[in-house]
């Protein structure tokens, strides 16, 4: 067992860094770990992401969702059974005004002695996700209600519709 984890503070409430984080549909204009992803976010649902680690291979990843508190929990696995496997989460709680995020991830199986290398360049993809992650919440667009029909009536490119 391998776990790797990244934390950062973010200047916006859980909420806000939430509803980025569950914005699947947005992730290709900021997160540059997770490019495509799909999916909802409930558990007992799959999620199809294809993944760009930093110095590694494009891969989809078709995770299950095992946590979805809003504003404080995202946490999903995907595995290739007896062989490795990664459960993922975002732990969001209060901080300073904002939040705090930590990104981690525990991997299981046989072949995680041997993934030293691969392993060891996601705590650098994570520290990027994080970071995207907090511009996103900070300084960019705000994504629809859940519900809402805004996807349809705005084009995504329009930043100063409804202003």
């Amino acid at each position: 067992m391998k776990t790797i984890s990244a934390s950062i503070e973010i200047d916006a409430p859980p909420a806000r860094v939430w509803a980025v984080l569950t914005d699947l549909s947005s992730y290709p204009e900021w997160n540059p770990l997770l490019r495509e992803a799909a999916g909802e976010i409930a558990v007992g649902k799959r999620l199809t992401f294809r993944t760009f680690p930093a110095n590694g291979r494009p891969m989809t990843i078709r995770p299950r969702v095992l946590a979805a508190e809003p504003g404080a929990e995202l946490r999903w696995m995907a595995r290739i059974p007896g062989i490795i496997g990664g459960e993922h989460s975002f732990t969001l709680s209060p901080a300073n005004g904002g939040t705090r995020v930590v990104q981690s991830e525990i991997f299981r199986g046989i072949l995680v002695p041997f993934s030293g290398k691969s392993l060891a360049s996601s705590e650098g993809s994570f520290r990027a996700l994080n970071e995207a992650l907090k511009k996103r919440a900070e300084d960019g667009p705000r994504p629809p209600a859940p519900g809402s029909a805004a996807n349809d009536a705005v084009p995504a490119n329009d930043c100063s519709a409804g202003e």
